[in-house]
């Protein structure tokens, strides 16, 4: 069975892994640009795009996408595909798993996520395209309700592991860090074959 995992950039890195470790053959890993995280709107009509020219080419599709700020969109391309999402409303919730994000949710709503990805391009998808870079004086606007920032972490380094950290200084937080591995990323995955 020929299945198209279609996913946000975020997780290329991991799904290629992934697909590696498990031997999955069968699977093709495609990625729209980790940039369409700022403009959620987008996300939809960008999976349109690439499924209208591929999905035929499939058994099964398989969107690599949680909610991500779209209000069911991205559920409503999934029945136009006839498609499935992995479970969850979060990329942090697909590594965390859902007890564990709940948890987290339910002990800090003021929690600020990050995962391998994030903690290693946290200037570049957090702090620039907010407009902290130019303008520091944003910072206080976006961050000053949160508390803590969780970095949930796949196969940390010493060098992300002070990323992350360095992230958590940077905008005054406090930090923890729940090394999760690919979590349920890994499960649906492997479910795949």
């Amino acid at each position: 069975m020929k299945t198209l995992v279609l996913a946000c950039g975020a997780l290329a890195g991991e799904l290629v892994e992934l697909v590696k470790l498990n031997d999955l053959t069968e699977l093709t890993v495609d990625c729209l640009p980790a940039s369409l995280h700022h403009k959620p709107a987008l996300i939809p009509d960008a999976l349109r795009d690439r499924l209208s020219g591929t999905a035929d080419d499939f058994d099964r599709i398989v969107i690599g996408y949680g909610d991500c700020g779209t209000n069911g969109d991205i559920d409503e391309v999934c029945d136009e595909f006839n498609a499935v999402r992995v479970p969850g409303d979060h990329c942090f919730e697909f590594f965390a798993g859902r007890s564990l994000f709940a948890e987290l949710q339910h002990e800090e709503v003021g929690t600020f996520y990050l995962t391998d990805f994030f903690a290693r391009h946290f200037e570049l998808f957090v702090l620039e395209p907010l407009g902290i870079v130019k303008h520091p004086e944003l910072e206080e606007m976006y961050f000053g309700n949160y508390r803590k920032i969780v970095y949930i972490s796949q196969a940390p380094t010493a060098e992300l592991m002070a990323r992350a950290q360095a992230a958590a200084q940077r905008l005054n937080l406090d930090f923890e860090h729940h090394h999760v591995g690919y979590g349920d990323l890994q499960t649906t995955v492997v479910q795949l074959r």
